[in-house]
């Protein structure tokens, strides 16, 4: 190749204008290098002239194809585009001419395509018709270069990716007409080593192709005989925080007093996992027994003699609620079948071919400012991280063993990425059952503390040969240490302004009260009701507007509240009273409380207390009632305060929110008619709510029923 010599100064600079396509498609944002070719002078007087390549700079084509280089002094270049797969090896030589425009065309030759191909309803290929109105079609997209370079696509949401098969979609056809699905790809930009870095010259280019196909409307068959119709509940379509709804089902199921006393036999009576166990149920077992063997059991400690077997207790519930209360830490509660089937029994959509799990996963949460790249967390969450921005991740808490100094302060990273999600109402119900009345009563006759004037427990007599006896003789002494009924009552009304009635929480001066949640939340349980009814009329396309609206004013109220001991309390309080339950559910106490045996209670502890209230003269109402509200508020209450409602104003969430909890919606307004008398269902707007306190309904009743007695 013969150079020519540089222009001297005087001469005008000249222009090279490149062009990047690829099957006469313009690439965007492609990144082409310029070199100038100098001469290298001779070694020796038979040797010859040598050329040698120097870096000039890095330009982008616009969004038709095109880039320039202005201002080049005349000589020779040459000009290398970095979106094939060796850059170096296939240079477009140019001469600039003083003041010419030169012209540069890359033609890639990448040939990407995108087909569509109709699917049976097996997933294999039908080449003999063409796609019609509810067709299956895979979208596959294609190039020269497959085996070199990898292209990156956004492929448009109506698209559903094919797992393990890479650049391929699935296309439901919902009408009929030309379709054209345009899918946005990124031709990765090819390093070369004697290109530095420089600002803009890194960039992916952007290739824009279409797949497209005529579907048409199905083709209409004859029908005889006697044809059947039928209506259908409005169809929805599927949302990202469905997985999230499910996890808190499957945690709250897991966190169930059956799982709690199986976990418990299982450490302490010798008996076997259950091989027909879920997997993430199997692995989080191991989780509790890892936790309390390795974590808990050797750090907690008592001063009291002989109250080691209380201590155990203790530390495995602990380890039993660590491990149970949250769903961002894998195993996660997710049974890919099990989930499935709630959906389907719901009327909601699955979500397309990825399973619960990889969308709670990949589509629901999302990167927080400051964290690692791994690390997600709640929308929610994300959002109040977002408003300290100033302040750093703290990795680790004071009293990790790796605490440095640049970590002594900032948010905690284990409440950001895996938060405990209980909520103290479950508590609140269950005291309200008098479950920590029963279990103060036992306490007090074991100390020989009498009750009245004629004793109800006199015949309450646990000899020491008993292992229950040692255990009450631990939980007697760890009094101190418990939550006393003044602080979970302050705390109650601190979340939901709910309130005990009794001689020891007299005189409550409250600093912050959640006064309108009971009114809200009611409010949004009387448009569910209205919601439910719509829903189930297939000739009306109910409105879930107002549960949305709803929806938004109790999570305001109820963010109002996560603060001081939300973090903690609520936690305490599970293990304590889960304890109780424990305790009661002891096969000793059938000799000391006169409980119907016939009675198909479904924990065993709940017989003990409805025994208690018995012999005591308390309320009539069936503990079940109040174990329902507890679970029942708790599922509720946990998918409205972690959800990310205040962003939300598509209806839709707010319509797939009360399908998937019907069941505890309804279960909850019927165990509070049960409970308090009052009736949550109710289908009028114009109905008046009752927010008076249950505690004050149940006092109501209370003396209702010793008056007739």
């Amino acid at each position: 190749m013969t150079t020519t010599p540089f222009a001297t100064g005087t001469d005008r600079p000249g222009i090279i204008c490149f062009s990047v396509h690829d099957n006469g498609r313009p690439l965007s944002d492609a990144s082409c290098s310029l070199f100038r070719i100098e001469p290298v002078p001779p070694a020796g007087k038979s040797a010859k002239v040598g050329h040698v390549d120097h870096y000039v700079t890095t330009a982008s084509t616009q969004g038709d194809g095109r880039g320039v280089f202005p201002k080049q002094p005349a000589g020779n270049y040459h000009v290398i585009c970095h979106h094939v797969p060796d850059p170096i090896q296939n240079p477009s030589h140019v001469t600039v001419e003083p003041g010419g425009v030169h012209d540069v065309c890359f033609e890639l030759g990448l040939d990407v395509t995108a087909t569509a191909m109709l699917l049976n309803p097996d997933c294999t290929p039908n080449p003999c018709r063409s796609p019609q109105v509810g067709d299956d079609v895979e979208i596959r997209m294609v190039h020269n270069y497959s085996d070199r370079i990898e292209l990156e696509v956004d492929a448009p949401a109506s698209l559903r990716p094919i797992p393990g098969v890479p650049n391929a979609w699935r296309y439901h056809v919902a009408s009929a007409g030309l379709q054209q699905l345009r899918l946005d790809t990124f031709v990765p930009f090819v390093a070369v080593s004697t290109v530095p870095e420089v600002p803009g010259g890194r960039n992916k280019a952007g290739l824009g192709v279409s797949a497209e196909f005529e579907g048409s409307e199905k083709t209409p068959q004859p029908v005889t005989g006697d044809i059947g119709v039928a209506l259908q509940r409005t169809a929805t379509a599927t949302t990202s925080d469905l997985s999230l709804w499910q996890g808190i089902l499957n945690s709250t199921g897991q966190l169930a007093f059956n799982n709690y006393l199986h976990y418990m036999d299982t450490l302490f009576c010798g008996e076997t996992d259950s091989p027909d166990l879920p997997d993430f149920e199997q692995a989080r077992f191991q989780e509790k027994r890892r936790t309390f063997r390795e974590e808990l059991r050797p750090k907690r400690l008592l001063p009291f003699t002989d109250s080691d077997a209380y201590r155990v207790v203790k530390a495995a519930t602990e380890a039993f609620v660590m491990v149970n209360c949250g769903v961002l830490r894998p195993p996660r509660p997710f049974d890919r079948d099990g989930d499935l089937a709630y959906l389907k029994r719901r009327d909601l959509p699955p979500p397309g071919l990825a399973e619960v799990e990889m969308v709670f996963t990949d589509q629901y949460l999302v990167p927080f400012r400051g964290g690692r790249v791994q690390d997600r967390t709640l929308p929610y969450l994300a959002v109040i991280r977002s408003k300290l921005p100033d302040i750093g991740i703290k990795l680790q808490g004071l009293d990790s063993d790796l605490e440095s100094v640049g970590q002594c302060t900032g948010l905690l990273q284990e409440k950001l990425t895996n938060p405990c999600l209980l909520e103290l109402i479950w508590s609140y119900w269950h005291e309200e059952g008098m479950l920590v009345q029963t279990m103060n009563s036992i306490a007090r006759r074991f100390q020989n503390v009498r009750s009245g004037e004629r004793d109800p427990l006199v015949n309450l007599e646990i000899d020491p040969l008993r292992p229950l006896n040692n255990v009450l003789w631990g939980y007697v002494q760890d009094e101190q240490h418990r939550l006393s009924i003044v602080r979970r009552n302050y705390e109650y009304d601190h979340h939901y302004g709910l309130r005990l009635e009794g001689k020891a929480v007299r005189r409550m001066q409250t600093a912050d009260s959640r006064s309108r949640f009971l009114e809200a939340f009611h409010n949004l349980l009387r448009y569910c009701t209205s919601f439910f009814k719509q829903d189930d009329d297939t000739t009306v396309k109910a409105d879930a507007f107002p549960v949305l609206n709803a929806l938004k004013e109790v999570h305001l109220i109820l963010s109002q509240g996560a603060h001081n001991q939300f973090g903690d309390l609520p936690s305490t309080a599970r293990i304590e009273m889960l304890m109780q339950q424990w305790l009661l559910a002891r096969p000793e106490f059938r000799e000391f409380l006169p409980t119907r045996i016939m009675t198909a209670y479904p924990e065993p502890w709940m017989d003990r207390v409805d025994a208690m209230k018995k012999v005591q003269g308390w309320t009539d109402t069936s503990v079940l009632h109040f174990r329902n509200l507890a679970i029942f508020g708790e599922q509720i209450l946990l998918s409205i305060r972690w959800g990310h409602w205040s962003d939300v104003q598509d209806p839709l969430q707010a319509f797939n929110w009360a399908r998937f909890f019907r069941p505890q919606i309804q279960g909850y307004s019927h165990a509070y008619r049960s409970v308090t008398g009052v009736e949550l269902a109710l289908e009028s707007p114009d109905a008046k709510i009752d927010a008076t306190l249950p505690s004050v309904l149940l006092q109501r009743r209370l003396a209702t029923q010793q008056r007739v007695a």
